[in-house]
């Protein structure tokens, strides 16, 4: 029996045991137990709670060989597909079978399908939404970058398979990639204790400097260097941010540096280019007689930012025919030695050094006034508001700050397109637009509103629920919430902690009725928009996407009234 495979099958169990409604298999033990291995993986590979992770589930009937699917937000014109195939071996905890050859073989044939608008093929109500929407953004132009992860409790896939997969890719060229996942991969991720101890060598001068009881080092590393440490250490130099783990997806940022490296008339430049390395160690030692060239050791390595290029340098320096390439390219590196007690100190730099990445403005945010506001006024109503994304556990009585304002920005300021396939800018560009002027009662009432019409999404208690409702929670949250304010006879600005209670009370007694008027003042909007005629689910995406029934809906600025 493998370790690791037994450590997961405990998990798995007890996923089982804990939460069976998050799984689809009914009693069958072996159905289920595959099940909870698909949502292990999702969660990890994803780093998303699992009880989100339990939406992501598609398997099934009709399934096309899909067991989870997750639709990344579109960016710069491309969105990431990461879809999720399973094979979980029940009585064999050896970790020795290879993923079977028949499912990478389904897995390739699958994206062949699920990835041409107009290809028909029949899909179970799970995943058929999902996958209008991508076609609906693909027939909208915008460019799929795909990320199959095969998981088991094995070793990977044999060599017909492999070429399988690079038989495929000659179509797809870097748009697909194929990653094994298994239970050694989820135990590393949930490990994350392993320390790099290494030596990095600089080019040229650097400058050390102590400040404040640490120290700073900032030099200049050759691409070469870079591509040697990965090559020796991979992805245990990222573990502080698991989400880089399985790889990087293609995206321009990561073709421009493939491109500069591979150039010899640019890669000379590429320091120029480049925002540069940030490492975080325990110690960091070098011979302060020499002047240039210093040879630094490190204890517990970890790249913090630039982790994006670092993969692409390995990524691009391992596929080419020859060690000439990049040998002229240089990137900066900054060195922090931090002590153990800095740990909250390495989650600040991590985030501010992150800073283009849009999930991480929630946490640069969290120190706002208006966010210590908000948890303090959330605090007195009686729930936890969190507003940073490593705060805590869940639960019904926690409120995150992302939540608030994805209900926020859909049912106050009437953005219902917004909140859902803008999330990135959240607390980006749209920060003000959501948050300025907003008290603890607005948030959370939202809040609870878009809760109970998710619910109704996620487990419909019609037998027979529209075929628009698993594009529609936003919209109809903001008609329930526009119409409660109606019923009681308040604007916006006179929600407060004085009559939050009353109004919830009112929303809570009415829910039904609220949501059934919603749901028909929609059916009525897209009726207005496409007549009688049969609406398919990838124009229906569509519709709801680009905000097509704002207008026929009336929308208007709640948060001006």
């Amino acid at each position: 029996m493998n370790i690791n495979a037994s450590i997961i099958d405990q998990r798995v169990t007890g996923i089982i045991e804990d939460h069976p409604e998050w799984l689809l298999a009914g009693n069958d033990l072996n159905k289920q137990k595959s099940g909870a291995f698909v949502l292990l993986c999702i969660a990890t590979c994803l780093d998303v709670p699992m009880d989100e992770a339990s939406e992501l589930i598609t398997e099934g009937g009709n399934d096309a060989g899909v067991d989870g699917l997750n639709v990344g937000e579109v960016e710069d014109g491309e969105f990431l597909v990461t879809i999720f195939q399973g094979k979980y071996k029940v009585k064999d905890l050896s970790g020795e079978a290879n993923f079977p050859e028949n499912g990478v073989q389904k897995a390739v044939d699958t994206i062949q399908v699920l990835f041409d608008p107009y290809r028909k093929v029949a899909l179970n109500e799970k995943i058929a939404p999902k996958i209008e929407e991508i076609r609906s953004l693909i027939r909208d132009a915008y460019i799929p970058n795909v990320r199959v992860i095969l998981c088991n409790n094995g070793a990977q896939w044999t060599a017909q398979a492999d070429n399988w997969i690079h038989e495929a890719k000659k179509d797809y060229g870097d748009k697909v990639d194929f990653v094994h996942f298994n239970h050694d991969s989820i135990v590393n991720i949930l490990q994350r204790s392993k320390k790099v101890d290494t030596t990095l060598t600089l080019s040229g001068q650097a400058i050390v400097e102590d400040m404040n009881y640490m120290r700073v080092l900032v030099g200049r590393v050759s691409v070469q260097e870079i591509h040697r440490l990965f090559n020796d250490h991979g992805d245990k130099l990222l573990e502080r941010n698991i989400r880089r783990y399985l790889g990087l997806h293609t995206n321009r940022v990561n073709t421009a540096i493939h491109k500069t490296l591979c150039d010899p008339q640019r890669s000379d430049k590429f320091y120029f280019y480049n925002n540069g390395i940030t490492v975080v160690c325990d110690k960091f030692d070098y011979n302060a007689f020499q002047k240039t060239d210093y040879k630094v050791q490190l204890k517990n390595m970890q790249v913090i930012n630039g982790g994006q290029t670092c993969k692409t340098i390995q990524e691009t320096l391992n596929s080419v025919s020859t060690n000439m390439i990049g040998e002229s390219a240089y990137v900066m590196i900054r060195v922090y030695q931090l002590a153990e007690t800095h740990k909250d100190f390495v989650q600040d730099i991590t985030y501010a050094t992150n800073s283009q990445n849009p999930v991480d403005l929630r946490d640069l945010r969290s120190n706002d006034d208006i966010q210590k506001q908000l948890e303090i006024g959330i605090s007195d109503l009686g729930y936890t508001y969190k507003r940073q994304r490593e705060e805590g556990g869940g639960g019904s009585n926690v409120v995150t700050s992302s939540i608030v304002a994805e209900s926020v920005l859909a049912i106050w300021r009437q953005r219902p397109h917004q909140a859902k396939f803008r999330r990135k800018e959240h607390f980006g560009k749209l920060y003000d637009d959501i948050f300025k002027d907003l008290n603890a009662s607005q948030a959370l009432l939202a809040v609870l509103m878009f809760r109970a019409v998710e619910n109704e999404r996620k487990r419909p208690t019609s037998l027979t629920p529209p075929d628009f409702l698993p594009y529609a929670s936003h919209y109809i949250s903001m008609l329930i919430g526009r119409k409660l304010l109606h019923d009681m006879g308040v604007s916006l600005s006179e929600v407060s902690h004085r009559n939050f209670n009353e109004i919830l009370k009112k929303f809570e007694d009415n829910e039904a009725a609220y949501r059934a008027n919603a749901v028909g003042d929609v059916r009525d909007a897209l009726k207005a928009c496409y007549g009688l005629r049969e609406v398919s689910l990838q124009q229906l995406s569509a519709t709801f996407r680009q905000g097509d029934l704002l207008e026929m809906l009336g929308a208007v600025g709640l948060s001006e009234a």
